[in-house]
């Protein structure tokens, strides 16, 4: 299900062309990337216990973090907005569903699409600090989303050896052709309601797992050189 837009025609063509451009080019360097993973068991063992993960990952992250994720029928909040139009085009040739919608617009919406999909058994994923930032502040989103579903949150954060990182406000980090990737996966996290304290308690613990993720990766990415 994607939300009405209110973009322009001239707008549609454009993203489109991004993203008929853009894929391409992705999937052959993403080709050569190497990974080296840790913390996997703790998706499979999500999925084997019959809930769906709800992943989590900064924002800057967004184009590792899809290579590595890709053809799992994952659904991923974007923006409603241009820049969200051509991301949704792109990231639905890698095997992803998209829900449209941010902490600025759409986003409740956005939220009462992932819990149908998280209901008929599909695994979601939330930039934590999109769309605009403050980069490395985790919003409250998902964890009101595993509050409200029962279904648990999976922290991942991933760093490429080799890279060119953009001057954007998240860092945006796209990895060089042949790097090698650090994934580090945490534990997951589960979220006992939905009352004000146990979001703001939650959000917090969220935000120190990955930065504590983010080091992980750092370091065994470091030794991979």
């Amino acid at each position: 299900m994607t939300a009405e837009l209110s973009l322009t025609p001239a707008q549609h063509r454009k993203a489109a062309l991004i993203a008929a451009a853009a894929t391409p080019l992705i999937r052959v360097i993403g080709s050569t990337y190497r990974w080296r993973v840790e913390g996997y068991h703790h998706y499979e063992a999500i999925i084997a216990s019959g809930k769906q993960p709800i992943i989590a990952f900064w924002h800057g992250r967004i184009l590792p973090g899809m290579m590595f994720w890709k053809n799992r029928g994952i659904v991923v909040i974007t923006s409603s907005n241009f820049d969200g139009e051509w991301i949704a085009r792109i990231i639905q040739r890698f095997g992803y569903g998209t829900a449209r919608g941010s902490s600025s617009r759409g986003g409740a919406r956005a939220l009462i699409q992932l819990r149908r999909d998280l209901a008929a058994g599909q695994p979601v994923a939330f930039p934590m600090d999109g769309p605009r930032g403050p980069a490395r502040v985790a919003q409250p989103g998902v964890v009101f989303l595993a509050g409200a579903t029962g279904h648990p949150i999976l922290p991942f954060h991933v760093e490429a050896g080799s890279a060119w990182t953009l001057g954007s406000w998240d860092r945006t980090q796209i990895p060089r052709a042949f790097s090698r990737l650090s994934v580090a996966i945490g534990e997951p996290m589960a979220v006992a309601s939905t009352d004000d304290r146990t979001i703001e308690a939650s959000r917090q613990e969220l935000e120190k797992t990955l930065e504590a993720l983010e080091r992980q990766s750092l370091a065994n990415v470091n030794r991979l050189r």
